[in-house]
């Protein structure tokens, strides 16, 4: 499983409440790029709309750009591919306020390409400090812990 694409500020912006794993609906010269390490998922973000969930935002520029031609859109609506249930429950979080739908990451299983999706609330300002400060806390500790075995 290796990962082609990450979200990287979305654990610092977001507390998550639940992940999903999805299939995503591209194109050959799309998946190529991908697997190049190209494009981005910053600022994207996931929308369920007539039963059928979508994700917005994605950036994928062409494997080739000589040969994509003018019809090829990086920035194109793509669809995601889930379970009805899948559907259902993420539609009830979308209906639900300060709840958003962000991907995580996208990688490779076996030979096909998946999406790692979570249902998100935003973390206000002091939930990063409080954050920043556990971090700081568990490091000094095994500091600590590391000079009193060396000496």
């Amino acid at each position: 499983m290796a990962t082609l694409l990450e979200h990287k500020t979305a654990r610092r912006d977001f507390e998550f409440i639940e992940e999903f794993e999805v299939g995503i609906e591209l194109l050959g010269q799309e998946v190529k790029s991908l697997r190049g390490g190209q494009g981005t998922l910053t600022g994207s973000h996931v929308i369920v709309r007539g039963g059928e969930v979508y994700i917005v935002g994605m950036q994928i520029p062409a494997y080739q750009a000589k040969n994509a031609g003018n019809d090829y859109d990086p920035i194109r609506t793509r669809r995601l591919l889930l379970t009805k249930a899948e559907i259902q429950s993420l539609a009830n979080y979308g209906s639900k306020k300060g709840y958003t739908l962000i991907p995580i990451s996208v990688y490779t299983k076996d030979r096909k390409i998946k999406l790692r999706l979570a249902v998100a609330r935003g973390k206000k300002k002091f939930d990063k400090r409080a954050d920043i400060k556990k971090r700081e806390d568990v490091r000094y500790a095994a500091r600590a812990i590391k000079e009193r075995l060396n000496s």
